[in-house]
């Protein structure tokens, strides 16, 4: 058996369900928790604080849609994943349990290898966009979470717009950003800006990071260097 450290929290008011996935997440190493409602689920979500949390749809007491609206209101749990159960497969279910906070769902019946290899993927990508979070670049580190820059154990205090910009070029260096989705992407397509505004966000994070950070295509947009 295999060793991590996830934990995981199974929501579903059919025993036999819940004794079948939880031996299925054992044998991949998992700490499983069960509850048998919505209302259950929740209590116990809020004191093991699980890193995914699987919520059948038609429950007594608390329905799942209910439960995940109410965890997604809570602080600590922003990261749980949530995955929905479901024998329904109309479209609008589908939807309004994405629309409640849930990030996937499975259809039942449940196949035992395809259940616990999606968790495991849906495990692993939360984990990777967890490591990107945090870029290091040459002397640059990215605190994307935390807003927070630091070049050569220098700490930088950024505008949001120029944090922001900075993240987005950081995100994937040697990419050229054309200006447009530059423009979208921080400012939005919705505020009126000009082409001039991203050359002076630039010019200024040369200023206080370094000119050989910022690679200007001529013609089309900007590139983070990925050669230092």
């Amino acid at each position: 058996m295999m060793e991590n450290n996830n934990k995981i929290l199974l929501v579903d008011d059919e025993p036999d369900i819940l004794e079948f996935l939880s031996y299925n997440l054992e044998k991949e190493g998992y700490e499983v928790h069960l509850a048998e409602n919505g209302l259950e689920g929740l209590n116990k979500a809020k004191d093991i604080l699980p890193d995914l949390i699987v919520l059948d749809i038609m429950m007594p007491i608390m329905d799942g849609i209910q439960a995940c609206k109410e965890i997604r209101k809570i602080k600590l749990l922003d990261n749980s994943i949530i995955v929905f159960l479901t024998a329904r497969k109309e479209d609008y279910m589908q939807i309004e349990g994405l629309d409640s906070g849930a990030d996937d769902y499975i259809n039942k019946p449940i196949k035992p290898r395809l259940f616990a290899s999606k968790i495991n993927a849906l495990l692993r990508r939360t984990k990777n966009d967890l490591e990107k979070s945090l870029v290091k670049v040459s002397g640059v580190i990215i605190d994307r979470d935390k807003y927070e820059v630091t070049v050569n154990d220098r700490k930088l205090n950024l505008p949001r717009k120029e944090f922001e910009l900075l993240s987005l070029l950081s995100s994937k260096p040697g990419k050229v950003f054309q200006r447009e989705f530059i423009l979208s992407s921080v400012w939005g397509e919705d505020v009126y800006v000009t082409d001039r505004t991203i050359d002076v966000h630039i010019r200024k994070l040369r200023e206080k990071i370094g000119e050989k950070y910022f690679i200007t295509v001529k013609g089309v947009g900007y590139k983070f260097s990925e050669e230092l």
